[in-house]
């Protein structure tokens, strides 16, 4: 998940040389783009949501709802009621820029940006188990049946063992047949997963077995222009709301998070 220090980071090398009833995967694809189904959201319940966060990672196990946070020296992994005071927070230390997270049947995993480090953590204490290694960036992280989703922000998701958090294997993500690029905090949900697209007010549904983009969401207009803090504050962070088709999204710094249904745009 790139962000305030990866746009300085950016700009520095261009100068030097370079977001009703869920559809939920029911229903006729009927949108642009080899199938693509064209949805939207309806929102159904507004709730606050901390806007000092700088969400990287949202999801639910129970009632629990599970938010890490990113930036050095801010990145934390919080667990509470929606909508409320978490009921534990734990702190990163400050060379960890935190990432996304997911709950597994044993416990919680939180990326870090471009340290390549990987924390387990304990689900009741959050305290951390141990650390793992991985290659490059990580951005976002769903739990999937018996393999973990990994983005890296490119257009690749990385299959990972949920135990030993090694590579096993990965896909290439498409839409009409180009790669779609920026990949970031994920959901997985039953067969499917779902990924924000960095910079964008879009979530897409990716097929994982093939890497197709099965359906695109517009997220647009959550936000009120007065509530947009900074460039910075963008979509970023879907939970599904366990034993329904709902969605709980928010952004980075965003003061709301929003219960949606994802119906057809049409």
């Amino acid at each position: 998940m790139k962000h305030a220090s990866a746009l300085l980071v950016a700009a520095a090398v261009v100068t030097a040389c370079a977001p009703g009833d869920a559809d939920h995967g029911q229903g006729t694809r009927t949108g642009s783009g080899q199938g693509v189904e064209q949805l939207r959201v309806q929102v159904e319940q507004e709730l606050p949501h901390d806007e000092t966060a700088f969400t990287q990672g949202l999801e639910f196990a129970g009632d629990t709802l599970y938010e890490g946070t990113g930036r050095n020296g801010q990145s934390r992994l919080t667990a509470g009621p929606a909508g409320g005071p978490p009921d534990r927070s734990v702190s990163l230390p400050d060379e960890f820029f935190g990432e996304g997270i997911t709950v597994t049947d044993s416990g919680v995993w939180q990326l870090t940006w471009t340290s390549g480090v990987a924390i387990e953590r304990d689900p009741d204490t959050l305290a951390e188990r141990r650390r793992v290694s991985y290659d490059g960036e990580g951005w976002g992280l769903c739990d999937q049946d018996d393999r973990l989703v990994m983005s890296d922000g490119s257009a690749t998701l990385t299959f990972r063992d949920p135990e030993t958090f090694a590579a096993q294997g990965s896909v290439d993500v498409t839409e009409a047949g180009q790669p779609v690029e920026n990949l970031n905090e994920l959901e997985c949900v039953g067969g499917d997963v779902y990924a924000n697209v960095w910079q964008t007010e879009d979530i897409v549904r990716i097929d994982p077995g093939s890497g197709r983009v099965t359906a695109r969401v517009d997220a647009s207009g959550l936000l009120d222009e007065g509530e947009v803090t900074s460039p910075e504050a963008v979509l970023n962070g879907i939970a599904a709301y366990p034993g329904s088709d709902r969605f709980l999204i928010t952004g980075k710094l965003w003061p709301k998070m929003f219960r949606v249904a994802f119906v057809p745009a049409n």
